[in-house]
């Protein structure tokens, strides 16, 4: 029992850095879309809309392999597969934070930018001051969602062979010819989801406090 507690905690590991590193990536790379998602130049305009059409309407697995196999492919390079993951759930996640941001940002009155001018501050110190703090609060359910769902999809780095919880279950419910580590295996990302929802749940009560 000893044994499998540690290979599942090992997995557990390996699941949280891509968790982690995901969100370190994902949240400004978001921000970054979000902003060519709505530029009314149509040469960054139609790109951006293209790539969050093609990340947004195939699956997540899909991509994990067409991330770690087309470069070998194509270019004959090969290269580490916890690196593919981090890049196929970071871009991933980056369009769908992306539009949780511009639904965001749309929402804020545009008399507050005009409020801004008339207060002679810079459209720079007007988003980042005045406009993303209020972005920040509308957007954090939506972004807790998101966030919740990405735990569970740690799962699908398996794919390509990361070992993570998921693959840690897999390999020790073959071994032992028992389902029992997938149990032990839905709690821990149960555990993880938890921990989650509570930060979000106390930073939205937070926010709410101090608005």
């Amino acid at each position: 029992m000893q044994k499998l507690f540690m290979a599942m905690l090992s997995g557990t590991v390996v699941s949280l850095k891509v968790f982690f590193l995901t969100l370190l990536f994902s949240i400004p790379l978001g921000l970054i879309i979000s902003f060519g998602r709505m530029s009314k130049i149509k040469i960054i305009n139609l790109p951006v809309k293209a790539l969050m059409l093609v990340i947004r309407g195939t699956p997540l697995i899909l991509q994990l392999i067409f991330i770690y196999f087309a470069p070998y492919y194509i270019l004959k390079i090969s290269y580490d597969r916890f690196v593919a993951a981090i890049i196929a759930f970071s871009i991933n996640y980056a369009c769908y934070f992306a539009e949780i941001y511009r639904g965001g940002i749309e929402s804020i009155p545009r008399g507050q930018y005009e409020a801004a001018q008339m207060l002679g501050l810079t459209k720079a110190k007007t988003f980042f001051r005045i406009i993303l703090p209020q972005v920040f609060k509308r957007i954090l359910p939506a972004a807790g969602n998101e966030v919740i769902t990405l735990v569970k999809d740690t799962a699908l780095a398996q794919t390509i062979g990361v070992a993570e919880l998921f693959r840690a279950a897999q390999n020790a419910a073959s071994r032992e010819f028992s389902t029992m580590p997938i149990f032990i295996a839905g709690a821990f990302y149960f555990v993880m989801n938890w921990v989650v929802s509570f930060t979000f749940s106390k930073m939205e009560k937070s926010l709410s406090y101090y608005s």
